[in-house]
């Protein structure tokens, strides 16, 4: 208890913020700064955070459904039905949602049906029904299962609207321009959830912890990501402040700090649900195996949002898993404001923290299917980020 205490410091009030000097044993005085010079700029000031190993509650597993060409967006006629594939998000489902879903909206109002079905309830499912309503159509969800236990609801839950979203070399220009299209329809739609009950998006401000001196990387010579937010949404990137030694609490490191969005997954998904139900929706549990029992369902046009699923149910080899591992924790008083340092994150969402191994880069996970909990890695990524507050 007592070095919690000496950990956490002297708290002015609840939820007050610490100032640098509670704080003196993670930062460092920059070389050839006199004992008494201020640092010049901006100085940041973080209620500190203890990251305890015995606060985890749960560790979760999320299958991103990366494909190299890009998500899935396409009508296929499959026996009497017109099926509009919605699949293969990455790590950008939750982000890019609600472009996307307007997308598919389109293809599906263009078959002329107005009752339709839609395959899956997770991030991409629930909201594709949410606008298919929106557009006037009577929609029916049949999921083989629902929110909080689909592969989404275990997401990072964070605005990250170009994770994984395709190669570079299939990045053509139409389809960077789709995607920012889709990109800017989702970051005003996601406006417009600010403040809701249960706060289900926020705006948090995000601080990436760096050495000083970071070691040399090897070469890499594999195939790289797609990384469009910079080229073609650059005003939706807010404005980045940069933090010296002696600016902030992490000792002799530098931060770059920035705002960002989250979700707060489960009341995000209870919102979406909760609408879809109201507005006349219905809910059918119900797994598929394969396209030809499509048949048996009554609506003409059928919507697939399966997600990863899609590799078994239309044997889509183009799906490639990529694992992603979270350990959630009790939230802390006070502590609003996310860190990435040293290959991990840390994200203060209200429906509990989560930390999580991020790797070093986009390949860590890459064509790992398992959904087996590691509590090392758990582990790992708390101390990682307890050791910022230890002076490490």
């Amino acid at each position: 208890m007592a070095e919690r205490l000496a950990r956490r410091g002297l708290m002015l009030g609840a939820g007050a913020a610490l100032s640098l000097g509670a704080l003196g044993g993670c930062a460092s005085r920059p070389a050839g700064m006199a004992a008494n010079a201020a640092p010049k700029g901006p100085i940041l000031s973080l209620p500190p955070l203890l990251a305890d190993t015995d606060r985890i509650t749960r560790i979760t597993i999320c299958t991103r459904p990366f494909r190299a060409q890009g998500p899935r967006l396409e009508r296929e006629r499959i026996g009497e039905k017109e099926v509009i594939h919605h699949y293969g998000h990455g790590g950008s489902g939750w982000s890019l949602s609600w472009g996307s879903g307007a997308a598919a909206v389109e293809l599906v109002m263009a078959t002329g049906q107005r009752d339709v079905a839609v395959i899956g309830c997770g991030a991409i499912g629930l909201t594709t029904a949410t606008l298919l309503q929106r557009a006037g159509a009577k929609v029916t969800i049949l999921a083989k299962e629902l929110p909080p236990n689909v592969r989404s609801s275990y997401a990072t839950g964070v605005w990250s609207p170009d994770s994984r979203i395709a190669m570079a070399e299939y990045a053509t220009p139409a389809f960077k321009a789709a995607w920012a299209a889709q990109c800017r329809h989702s970051f005003a739609a996601f406006q417009d959830l600010l403040g809701l009950p249960g706060n289900p998006v926020e705006w948090y401000d995000e601080y990436i912890v760096r050495e000083l001196n970071p070691p040399a990387e090897p070469p890499d010579t594999r195939p790289d990501f797609a990384h469009l937010a910079r080229e073609m949404v650059p005003e939706l990137r807010g404005r980045r402040t940069e933090y010296a030694p002696g600016q902030h609490p992490f000792g002799n490191r530098t931060v770059r700090g920035h705002s960002n969005m989250m979700f707060n997954i489960n009341a995000y998904s209870h919102l979406l649900l909760s609408e879809f139900l109201a507005n006349g929706g219905s809910l059918q549990v119900r797994e598929f195996h394969s396209p030809a029992e499509f048949a048996s369902v009554p609506q003409k046009v059928l919507v697939n949002c399966t997600g990863y699923g899609a590799r078994a149910l239309m044997r889509d080899e183009t799906l490639i898993p990529v694992r992603g591992q979270l350990a959630r924790a009790i939230p802390e008083p006070g502590v609003t404001y996310g860190l990435n340092f040293n290959q991990v994150s840390f994200v203060p969402r209200r429906d509990g923290f989560v930390f999580q191994v991020t790797g070093a880069d986009e390949y860590y996970g890459y064509g790992i299917e398992g959904t087996e909990p590691d509590r090392a890695e758990a582990e790992k990524a708390l101390s990682t980020i307890a050791g910022l507050f230890k002076g490490a």
